[in-house]
């Protein structure tokens, strides 16, 4: 029977905690929403209608138990709350501020569909855990016991965070490798702060280490250690590198200076805005948007992140340029509305064929085409209008272009934001047998990560293409649980 503190949803409306206006947060890199009081958290929390078959559970990548965690917070159990959030959910506090709910579990929920508004699932569940933070409920990692084997993880990132601190509370020796000077990987040099302050990661770094997880940062596989080297250490390896190659654009003068990678502009304002950092190319004006006419070319969330950093940067106008319309947009519908309100302006149905070179505003109209890499600055982007044709393959409808319908949109610099792919893996780390798909990410087993290679696994991104941190986060447990569950078979059973 449902708790009296539920099912609320018909007297008591859908309320976010409150965002900054987009004046202040214009103006810094904090995050834009705030956070729910206790009374407000329990009050949104009892909208929930604990339905028989919770979609929000279904749609949830991790399967997190939303319908009992909401109906503890509704009672006051928070530390119940957070228990059984943690349970499915490494990091419940990183999923409840960058998860597009929108699209997964929110955006299934049961009242929506009647017309009484989703209940706020993603602000629960990250006031559920700041509170746990601030009362001292996470604890470091404390294995019952500990064990001899040791499995080597590279990358830290969320696939490889989150199957590091499942493998150590078994009591595995677990010891990550990553090639920046700081774990985290894009939730911490690629999302920028006013999604998801740095502060927020740090912690679980430190938890981890304090937990007796070991980080070799700065060590770029492949140049500062074998992979041959790590095998031979460890008793399992496991990659989640995740997918750093930037899909790039050709076309005439698509080697212009000012035409950069959004991986590059992101890390570079993520190092100097939340950590301090001094970075060069950014000192430069190289990627500093700061006074500039500014492009953004795609339309997932990653364009969003350029989009807002360069507005917080001091750009004198940003614009996203997108091939399809608003309702086709791949990106949060969430963020596309942020951005908005932060004056960003979409061109929607518009694709890029080349750009031209100029430098300095009074060039940008008019600019010469640049023929080759390198050759003058960027003046502007050459942009095919476009319309909706027949669906593709995915049901999409395919952009077409609308011939003599092309103009130039003026820009001093230009972001290329189309989305990720697999570095060539085998070839950088010299390994031979390890097997890849024809998209280039690696081949591995539907369920336990396990790759062409005896003892090494692969999970998140590398094997599934560019995609949300909450599936990075469920493939890093589940494989981990299939390396467990392969150390724990005998020897003789194991050896087949």
């Amino acid at each position: 029977m449902a708790s009296q503190n539920m099912l609320k949803f018909v007297t008591v409306g859908r309320n976010m905690p409150d965002k900054r206006p987009p004046d202040l947060r214009r103006a810094d890199f904090r995050e834009i929403y705030g956070e729910f009081a206790r009374e407000k958290a329990g009050e949104q929390a009892g909208r929930c209608s604990q339905c028989g078959v919770p979609y929000c559970q279904t749609h949830c990548p991790l399967h997190n138990n939303i319908p009992d965690w909401l109906r503890l917070t509704a009672e006051g159990r928070l530390q119940e709350a957070y228990e059984v959030s943690q349970e499915t959910n490494t990091f419940p506090e990183i999923c409840g501020r960058i998860c597009p709910q929108d699209r997964l579990c929110e955006g299934n929920c049961v009242i929506e569909q009647s017309g009484h508004g989703t209940v706020t699932i993603g602000a629960v569940e990250k006031y559920i855990t700041d509170t746990a933070w601030e009362e001292g409920w996470v604890k470091p990692i404390s294995p019952a016991h500990e064990r001899s084997e040791s499995v080597g993880i590279i990358g830290a990132g969320p696939g490889g965070l989150a199957a590091a601190d499942r493998l150590r509370r078994e009591g595995l020796q677990v010891t990550v490798y990553d090639r920046y000077d700081r774990g985290g990987g894009l939730m911490t040099y690629g999302i920028p702060g006013f999604k998801l302050e740095k502060e927020v990661v740090m912690k679980r770094m430190t938890q981890l280490e304090e937990g007796g997880v070991t980080f070799r940062l700065n060590c770029d596989v492949g140049v500062d250690i074998g992979f041959d080297e790590i095998r031979a250490k460890h008793d399992a390896v496991l990659i989640a590198t995740g997918v750093y190659k930037s899909r790039d654009l050709q076309g005439p003068g698509s080697g212009s200076k000012g035409i950069v990678r959004a991986i590059d502009y992101l890390t570079a304002s993520n190092r100097v805005a939340n950590f301090g950092d001094t970075v060069e190319e950014y000192d430069s004006g190289e990627l500093n948007a700061k006074g500039k006419r500014v492009v953004v070319i795609g339309g997932g969330d990653t364009a969003m992140d350029c989009v807002r950093t360069a507005v917080r940067q001091g750009a004198e106008s940003v614009k996203c340029l997108y091939r399809r319309d608003r309702s086709n947009m791949p990106g949060s519908q969430r963020e596309v509305a942020n951005a908005e309100e932060e004056g960003v302006e979409f061109v929607w149905l518009s694709a890029p064929k080349g750009f031209t070179a100029g430098g300095g505003h009074e060039g940008a109209v008019g600019g010469v085409v640049a023929e080759g890499p390198g050759e003058g600055s960027v003046a502007g982007v050459m942009v095919h209008k476009m319309r909706l044709g027949q669906p593709d393959a995915t049901g999409r409808q395919s952009p077409e272009i609308i011939e003599g319908a092309d103009y130039v949109e003026d820009a001093d610099l230009v972001i290329k934001a189309l989305g990720f792919e697999p570095e060539e893996l085998p070839t950088l780390w010299g390994v031979e047998g390890l097997e890849v798909t024809r998209w280039g990410t690696i081949k591995a087993e539907f369920g336990t990560g396990a790759t062409s290679l005896p003892g090494v696994y692969a999970a998140g991104d590398i094997v599934r293409g560019a995609s949300l941190v909450v599936w990075a986060i469920r493939d890093g447990r589940d494989t981990a649980d299939a390396i467990l569950a392969q150390l724990d078979q005998p020897a003789s059973v194991a050896a087949e």
